[in-house]
């Protein structure tokens, strides 16, 4: 599928959440999302809230983190990016994503909800999520 160009508002969401998971800063991402915002990972239980986030992604990131938007959608305050990853210099996509935002009174874009799936199950074990 063919990446499409977000406005600036919408893509600085996808940039900044790149720039804080390269430098596995997990305050920052909590600060992208809202404060009773959702985490919806694979293989993993929903977290809620920023005090959840930031624990959750604690450690994940350090890593280059690619973000390619396919489509969006905005009406008034709510909006939402779907899209696929990948880290690295691997040149295939790991996975896909959909984010939900909200506008705030600021009118600055925040994660209501960041759900995502990996393209496939990880090497030498079952999918992700299974028992």
């Amino acid at each position: 599928m063919e990446s499409i160009e977000l406005p600036a508002a919408l893509d600085q969401v996808l940039r900044d959440y790149e720039r804080a998971w390269r430098a596995d800063d997990a305050d920052a991402l909590a600060l992208l999302f809202t404060e009773d915002g959702f985490v919806l990972q694979s293989g993993q239980p929903p977290v809620r809230g920023r005090e959840a986030i930031r624990n959750a992604y604690r450690g994940q990131g350090g890593s280059p983190l690619r973000l390619r938007a396919l489509a969006y959608d905005t009406g008034g305050n709510s909006g939402a990016i779907i899209g696929t990853y990948g880290f690295g210099q691997n040149v295939t996509e790991t996975g896909k994503f959909t984010l939900t935002l909200r506008r705030s009174a600021q009118g600055k874009w925040l994660i209501r909800s960041d759900m995502e799936n990996m393209n496939r199950p990880p090497q030498g074990g079952p999918p992700a999520g299974t028992p």
